[in-house]
């Protein structure tokens, strides 16, 4: 068996494209999905119980159904029932935000509710108005507590950017998986997609572990 790993060289240019559009659906994604997870968990905590009970079954279903499957239906059936035709792009970033709204809302609510009540009480017992209470006790802790999940939620996106490749968004997969089509170096261009997502991960992977260490919280 030859191996030509000049290909890899050859095609840098669409290989760098492809990462950038990781880069940039991750961070898409990522930037509705935490505003869009804390919608949901407000919901999920509201004393309105329809209002409760649609952000539970926002949450129960997103979170339960895979990725690659939210990916074919938003491709393929949102369109018949809406007669609206998103690029590939748009249908992977609606899949993904609603997928990582839905884990979002619960590491949100996990940690809010981590918190214990007393603290709260006793912060208005010293003056403090409720929303003062949350925003100066309540608040810094639930994040101490949430950053660390959020981290890692953040690298597992980066890697499950990858199940959109199915539907043609040109990212890192995508890109390699056609490279290899045209140039029928399967080994190469596999074993190159593996390599940059290593390279492009694990630095994200020690930084999670560095802020578990810092911000992670033990009773």
């Amino acid at each position: 068996m030859t191996l030509d790993w000049n290909v890899v060289w050859q095609y840098r240019g669409d290989l760098a494209y492809g990462v950038l559009l990781t880069i940039a659906l991750t961070v898409a994604t990522m930037a509705i999905a935490v505003p869009g997870g804390i919608a949901v968990m407000l919901m999920r905590q509201s004393h309105v119980r329809a209002v409760s009970f649609l952000g539970t079954v926002f949450v129960e279903f997103f979170r339960n159904v895979p990725l690659i499957l939210l990916v074919y239906w938003a491709f393929y059936v949102l369109p018949i029932l809406t007669d609206i035709q998103f690029s590939a792009f748009a249908t992977g970033l609606v899949a993904m935000c609603l997928n990582v709204s839905a884990y979002n809302a619960e590491t949100f609510r996990a940690g809010v509710n981590s918190i214990r009540k007393g603290q709260l009480e006793a912060a208005m017992a010293m003056g403090m108005s409720r929303s003062q209470a949350m925003r100066k006790v309540v608040l810094p802790q639930a994040i101490r507590r949430i950053l660390p999940v959020l981290a890692s939620t953040w690298v597992s996106l980066f890697k499950d950017t990858s199940l959109v490749s199915v539907i043609a968004v040109g990212e890192l997969a995508h890109t390699a998986l056609q490279i290899r089509s045209q140039t029928f170096r399967v080994l190469e261009m596999l074993t190159a997609m593996a390599a940059i997502y290593w390279l492009l991960g694990y630095p994200q992977a020690k930084l999670v572990d560095w802020i578990h260490r810092k911000y992670g919280v033990t009773e």
